[in-house]
């Protein structure tokens, strides 16, 4: 099978006599499978491996087979495990859903080339899609390059308690990436075999290596490992996606007049990791200073590494071709005098740069250079200068035969000038709005101007702020003593106007406010800034003098009534003249930040996704009877519970006028690996987030006519729907004497919380109340239990009370029929209920009833737990009516079979799991002395469960 081709491989999957396309990844997980044996057979010895494959056989009998002895005799199997056979037993289960995922993804990479090897039609999601779907729909050429000049598209990278993967671990496994790819080339017969030996060796590498960390994760630890992604995927791909973009309006929308098309940095990187330091007090001035010296020497090593690089190849002679005279003088400016390039300019010209890249990488914090440059220069003042300089080659090579050499390196690194400039990534800062409270409350009682700030009304509040902010004077006194948090947080702010002065404008530009429930939470940070030289107002005693603001202040709505409010709070802020000055002075853009995470927890699936989506149609209302460009920023997480799913058809449902060319979104946890630790797979997403915002934003969208009553109709039934389910979650989650206590003991939480796998405490308070609990691992331990409550619950009760509200069963049948019309004419409907039923695909009640019984107390664990099974068994029958189908993901076979498939290998891993919480809490209730290797299971047990579902987090 190694020797054969791609093409081979594709014609064959494709063929009428071989119509199943799925045969390579089956070979490919045979082969990966049969080499995790071997190694296990090698480490662990012949014993264990029978165990394991005993285990293994029997499971997949049991899951695909239906066969209730083989569930019996799983049962028994794993109940008489020693503890050292747990162990191999859980990683080597854990081991092969790592291994899954790698062949899933590598065949997504063949289907995809397949398609464009066969010359099929632009798949969805791809720029030539979305490009074909404007051009179709009439919109003209000059509106998708006007799109382009005025867009920003920001995936912002953060750092969660959800990523389980050790570094080490990602980088055996890119490696069996990288080899599992070359597999589809033509190979020799030594070729074929060195290629299985390395496999076998990467896979040995893996099982040597330990899987989980002893110590907790630093955030300079998570600042490193989001670097990586850099190195793997953005840096090369993001500009190659550029080029392909700038090919296709090319091919699609050939301009007759003007020059070649030259797309600006629209899609930029945005960071969390080391400003985010919303409930973690591991983040302060240092770990941002760190965040940007680490993110600028990340840059400028790539940097180096392509101007030497260049210099190597661009070795044209003026004795053959000729060089425009700003190239010529580029070369005369360089440090290097050598006799041998006296006819090589280019070179000449890039040893100079590469001394004066140098030189700025030092300046800039680099603590050293791997190559040494020849002589002497000074620094680039900003990124533009560096850009000038390479656009004076590129012309050159233009303008004198040349342009061939262009492609290869030298474009690429000019785009990424201007993309990543000298700070790589936008690193945002966030911080919850009571510290900022307390904050001003202290100085301003220190300064005398205000006893207890955090007493006043809401008005006075106001009142007060607006009264401080015109006031050229400072309330912070170098002569008085302050708190440590006053301190801390106004160093915080301080450090990001030098980072500004530092790397530049775009190294920090967002400040946003967790828990925004008032205008005064956002002038809050209004003032701070100007306490630490960050707001001008125009003190110089002219009317309405130049207002400038260095950091956006962007409000995040999390909780539901926080969401139900959003209008109103931007309305009164933006109406402040101040505020709308410094608003006018930003190009008239305002961004607002709507959590998807809190939101669910604190309303459940239906409402939060409902509560999102009628907070973003009254901000477009108001932002355009404003004259404000809105951005949004959406804290999407892993999960559907926190917002995940597919980021093109989350996109694409978004409301009428939402997006318009701008959006920000996260890409949290563990998302992060799965997303961009492929090079091809990364490329892919982000020109799935370009496309589905060039059609969110050009496509036309219903107006008012017959179509856009129809969709207000659906929004009433929305309302209705969205009422019933959050009576049904709060009245479980919120209501439920005892739910608490259930819910830490029918989940790992506790055990979740001792994973040494990130710099952020599980809960933003010492309590247990689910209300302090972080949304991550909230969503997390639902998703290792297999109930998966947080993307379903709610929405039985829902639909069945709505359809039970008129006895009539005239009425009922008109009702379904409306539900039914949502599901197929309505974007945003469509959306939900293919997330939900992706949820309830990965959803094992017979897993979770086992978890269950990790609840002490039985009455209350029957209890809550048949309300749970009562709801999923609604919602299954509910979703059925609607779609039509009682298969789950019915519209998505490929998924259907990969998560069939994959849960033979998890049941194992559920099982065993709640065996080890057991044998773990049974040693602490007694008082005795934890188990580390019973610890250490658990641990390794949530790994691989994680890898199995994917997005878990």
């Amino acid at each position: 099978m190694a020797k054969q081709t791609l093409a081979a491989r594709a014609a064959r999957s494709t063929a009428t006599s071989a119509p199943d396309k799925d045969a390579p990844l089956k070979e490919d997980i045979r082969l990966l499978g049969r080499l995790l044996g071997q190694v296990l057979r090698d480490q662990e010895g012949e014993a264990v491996f029978q165990v394991v494959e005993t285990i293994r056989q029997t499971a997949v009998r049991f899951r695909r087979e239906s066969d209730a002895q083989s569930g019996t005799e799983l049962n028994r199997l794993l109940k008489k495990l020693t503890r050292d056979q747990t162990i191999s037993v859980v990683r080597a289960f854990s081991y092969f859903s790592h291994l899954a995922n790698i062949a899933e993804d590598q065949h997504h990479n063949r289907r995809r080339r397949a398609h464009l090897l066969a010359g099929s039609a632009p798949q969805q999601g791809s720029i030539a899609y979305a490009l074909s779907r404007l051009d179709d729909a009439g919109v003209p050429g000059a509106s998708v390059r006007s799109f382009f000049r005025e867009a920003l598209i920001s995936p912002v990278l953060t750092a969660h308690p959800t990523e389980v993967q050790r570094k080490s671990i990602l980088d055996a496994e890119r490696e069996i990436a990288r080899l599992l790819a070359e597999r589809d080339l033509p190979l020799t017969p030594r070729e074929s075999a060195r290629n299985t030996q390395l496999l076998h060796a990467c896979i040995a590498t893996l099982w040597q290596t330990r899987m989980l960390r002893y110590t907790r994760l630093t955030v300079a630890d998570e600042i490193d490992n989001a670097l990586s992604y850099y190195r793997i995927t953005f840096l090369r791909e993001l500009p190659a996606l550029y080029d392909d973009i700038e090919n296709e309006i090319a091919a699609q929308f050939p301009q007759r007049h003007a020059g070649e098309l030259e797309l600006p940095a629209f899609v930029q990187m945005g960071s969390w990791i080391g400003g985010d330091r919303d409930g973690n007090p591991n983040v302060n001035a240092g770990t941002m200073r760190h965040a940007l010296e680490r993110q600028s020497a990340t840059i400028f090593d790539f940097y180096l590494d392509e101007v030497h690089a260049l210099g190597a190849e661009l070795s044209v002679s003026t004795l053959l071709v000729g060089a425009s005279p700003e190239l010529l003088a580029l070369a005369e400016a360089s440090t290097d005098a050598s006799d041998h390039r006296a006819d090589e300019p280019y070179r000449r010209a890039l040893i100079g740069l590469y001394s004066r890249l140098a030189a700025t990488a030092r300046s800039l914090g680099a603590a050293h250079v791997l190559r040494k440059e020849v002589g002497t220069a000074p620094p680039y003042a900003e990124p533009a200068e560096f850009t000038r300089d390479l656009q004076i080659l590129v012309d050159s090579l233009k303008s004198h035969h040349g342009a061939m050499l262009i492609k290869p390196r030298l474009a690429t690194l000019r785009r990424a000038t201007e993309i990543f400039g000298f700070h790589l990534a936008t690193l945002d800062m966030r911080q919850s709005s009571d510290v900022h409270e307390r904050v001003l409350t202290e100085l301003f009682a220190r300064a005398g101007a205000c006893p207890d700030y955090a007493a006043l009304p809401e008005e006075e509040k106001l009142t007060l702020l607006r009264e401080e902010l015109a006031k050229p004077r400072l309330l912070y006194s170098p002569w008085l003593g302050y708190s440590a948090e006053t301190e801390s947080e106004l160093e915080i702010l301080r450090a990001g106007r030098e980072i500004r002065q530092r790397y530049g404008e775009r190294a920090i530009r967002n400040y946003i406010i967790s828990h925004t429930e008032s205008v005064s939470d956002l002038l809050e940070v209004l003032l701070l800034q100007k306490e630490t030289g960050l707001l001008h107002l125009g003190w110089d005693g002219a009317q309405g003098g130049a207002a400038r603001m260095e950091l956006m202040v962007i409000p995040l709505f999390e909780t539901i009534p926080d969401l139900r409010c959003a209008a109103d709070i931007m309305q009164r802020y933006m109406a402040l003249p101040e505020v709308r000055r410094m608003i006018a002075a930003r190009g008239d853009l305002q961004e607002v930040m709507l959590g998807y995470s809190d939101s669910n927890k604190d309303g459940g699936f239906l409402t939060s996704n409902w509560e999102l989506y009628k907070a973003e149609t009254r901000l477009v209302g108001l932002f355009e009877g404003a004259g404000v460009k809105l951005r949004l920023f959406h804290g999407r997480g892993g999960t559907v519970g926190r917002g995940g799913g597919p980021s093109y058809e989350a996109i694409l449902a978004q409301p009428a006028g939402t997006v318009n060319g701008q959006i920000r979104l996260t890409e949290q946890g563990e998302i992060i690996a799965s997303k961009f630790s492929n090079p091809e797979i990364g490329r892919r997403n982000l020109e799935l987030l370009v496309a589905a915002t060039l059609e969110a934003s050009l496509m036309p969208h219903p107006g008012q006519g017959r179509q856009g009553r129809r969709i207000a109709g659906f929004e009433a039934v929305m309302d209705a729907l969205s009422e019933n389910a959050y009576r049904a979650y709060r009245h479980l989650v919120y209501d439920t004497p005892g739910f608490t206590d259930y819910f830490f003991a029918a989940t790992p939480i506790a055990e979740i919380a001792e994973l040494n796998i990130g710099s952020r405490p599980a809960s933003r308070k010492a309590s247990r109340r689910i209300e302090d609990l972080r949304a991550i691992p909230w969503g997390f331990s639902w998703g290792q239990c297999r109930l998966l409550l947080p993307g379903w619950y709610g929405f039985g009760s829902a639909v069945d009370a709505w359809l039970q509200e008129d006895a009539d069963p005239k009425e009922q049948k008109k009702r379904l029929g409306m539900l039914r019309a949502m599901f197929k004419e309505w974007p945003f409907f469509a959306t939900l209920l293919s997330n939900m039923d992706m949820v309830l695909a990965k959803s094992d009640l017979a897993v979770a009833s086992r978890y269950a019984e990790l609840v002490p107390d039985r009455k209350l664990r029957n209890s809550i737990f048949k309300r749970m099974v009562d709801e999923h068994e609604r919602t299954v029958a509910c979703l059925a009516l609607i779609t039509g189908s009682r298969e789950r993901l019915a519209a998505n076979p490929l998924l259907a079979r990969s998560i069939k498939n994959r849960f033979a290998y998890l049941d194992p891993l559920n099982h065993l799991q709640v065996e080890l919480i057991k044998r773990h809490r049974a040693s602490v209730a007694a008082g005795s002395q934890t188990d580390e290797r019973v610890r250490r299971g658990i641990h390794l047990s949530i790994n691989g469960i994680a890898a199995g579902l994917r997005n878990t987090g």
